[in-house]
C-alpha cells in the first residue's frame, strides 16, 4: 500500500551504502518516476545530471572537495572529506536541477516545489526497489554550474545520493500527530 511505503521512507545515508551496483535500468525507474511529478502549467522544470560511473563519481567527488574549501570560510579536512566521500561510496549520484520557466508564467516556489514533489517520487521508487537514498544540498551547489554546464535558467538544488544497503531502515517518528498540526474549520 501506498501510504506504508510513504511511512517507510528513509534517509539512508552513503556510508550505509554496499558496493552492490545499481543498474541502469534501476537508475531510468527511479528517474522515470520523477517525470510524473504535478507540474503547474506543465512546466516540467525537473532536470537531473546523472553520475553513475565510477569514473563520473569520482570526479564529482573531487568537484564537490574543491567547491566546499570555497564555500566555507573556515575549511575542515574531515568535512571536505565527508563531501567527496558522498559521490564514491553511492552507486549512483544525480544533481537535482530546476528549469526556471522562460517565461515566469507561475512562482518560482512553484516549480521549486514541483521538483521537490519529483524527488519525493524518485525516493520512494528507490524505496520500493530496495535501494537507499539522500537528499543533499550543500551551500557548494552554487559552484555546480562550473563542474557541469547548464542551461540558461537552470540551476542546482541538491545531490540525490543512491545506493543499496544491507540492514533494516530505522523505525519512523515524528514529533507530533497530523491532529496537531490539523485545524478543521
Amino acid at each position: 500500500m501506498l501510504a506504508e511505503t510513504i511511512k517507510n521512507r528513509r534517509a539512508i545515508y552513503p556510508d550505509a551504502y554496499n558496493q552492490e551496483p545499481i543498474s541502469k535500468t534501476e537508475v531510468t525507474q527511479v528517474l522515470e518516476a520523477a517525470n510524473w511529478a504535478p507540474t503547474h502549467r506543465r512546466t516540467e522544470p525537473w532536470r537531473f545530471k546523472v553520475f553513475h560511473s565510477e569514473d563520473s563519481r569520482n570526479k564529482l567527488s573531487t568537484f564537490l572537495g574543491e567547491a566546499y574549501e570555497r564555500s566555507v570560510d573556515k575549511p575542515s579536512a574531515f568535512k571536505r572529506k565527508k563531501m567527496e566521500q558522498k559521490a564514491i561510496q553511492s552507486g549512483c549520484a544525480i544533481a537535482i536541477c530546476m528549469q526556471r520557466d522562460p517565461e515566469e508564467s507561475i512562482p518560482e516556489w512553484e516549480e521549486v516545489a514541483s521538483v521537490a514533489m519529483a524527488v519525493q517520487n524518485m525516493w520512494l521508487t528507490a524505496q520500493s526497489l530496495k535501494i537507499g537514498a539522500y537528499w543533499s544540498s550543500p551551500k557548494l551547489i552554487a559552484f555546480f554550474g562550473e563542474h557541469t554546464p547548464l542551461a540558461e535558467g537552470e540551476r542546482c538544488l541538491g545531490f540525490f545520493y543512491m545506493g543499496k544497503y544491507h540492514g533494516e531502515l530505522p523505525q519512523g517518528t515524528r514529533k507530533s500527530t497530523i491532529s496537531e498540526k490539523t485545524q478543521w474549520l
